[in-house]
């Protein structure tokens, strides 16, 4: 993830501490904004951020109550937690990850220190979600689940048969490329395995059904063969 893409939120009632984080983040190439309390912060649009520096200890609302309305939001749950707090017992710690959190410091702590856990965590979550792009092909609203072979429009699930999926996938990681049908039948079925062109051209058509408002985007190209064109 690039830096100057990553937008880290500090969330502590302490102005000074935050003016702090924010000043030595922003020096190693990160965009910060603070919030001296939870209430704020979820004004904030906590979706559009990175990752959050949060400290626990806070009122009216907490640190780990504000941690639990994120991670009950499919729009936040995501987002990477750091608990930042003078609260350092083991039942603490243990209550801070449990809801989710990401990593836990406590005060006093180290610039240093917060700058290796930032990295630290940035890098795990970065990678998770690299795993998790790779196991999905999408376009807008079509998505497909290449682990559980599911596709789906708009979040709702529609039901191909294993080539319709298969050829979708194909389609999709090509978009934009026209693909013959002796391309489509080498990637799709078995070299063993005796498939007229028609066979293709049914499956077309099937899927172009099923999926909708994106059925157009899978295009002719006579004599040539079928692509998937934004």
């Amino acid at each position: 993830m690039d830096k100057k893409e990553t937008r880290i939120l500090v969330v502590d009632d302490e102005e000074s501490l935050c003016e702090i984080l924010q000043f030595n983040l922003q020096v190693a190439g990160y965009k910060v904004d603070v919030a001296y309390s939870a209430e704020q912060a979820l004004k904030m649009n906590p979706e559009n951020y990175s990752l959050i520096l949060l400290d626990v200890m806070m009122g009216p609302m907490s640190g780990f109550k504000m941690a639990q309305l994120l991670k009950n939001d499919e729009k936040t749950a995501l987002i990477p937690i750091i608990f930042c707090t003078a609260k350092d017992t083991e039942d603490d710690t243990i209550a801070g990850l449990n809801l989710g959190a990401d990593d836990y410091i406590s005060k006093p702590f180290s610039i240093q220190e917060v700058l290796a856990r930032v990295r630290s965590v940035l890098r795990r979550t970065n990678a998770s979600r690299q795993v998790e792009m790779a196991d999905k092909v999408s376009y807008m609203g079509l998505t497909l689940d290449l682990s559980k072979k599911i596709c789906a429009v708009d979040e709702k699930e529609i039901k191909l048969t294993k080539k319709e999926f298969e050829i979708l996938v194909l389609l999709l990681r090509h978009r934009n490329k026209i693909l013959s049908r002796e391309e489509i039948l080498n990637q799709v079925w078995s070299v063993d395995v005796i498939v007229l062109d028609r066979t293709i051209d049914v499956n077309i058509t099937r899927l172009r059904k099923k999926i909708g408002q994106y059925g157009s985007h899978i295009v002719t190209r006579v004599g040539y063969g079928y692509g998937f064109e934004e």
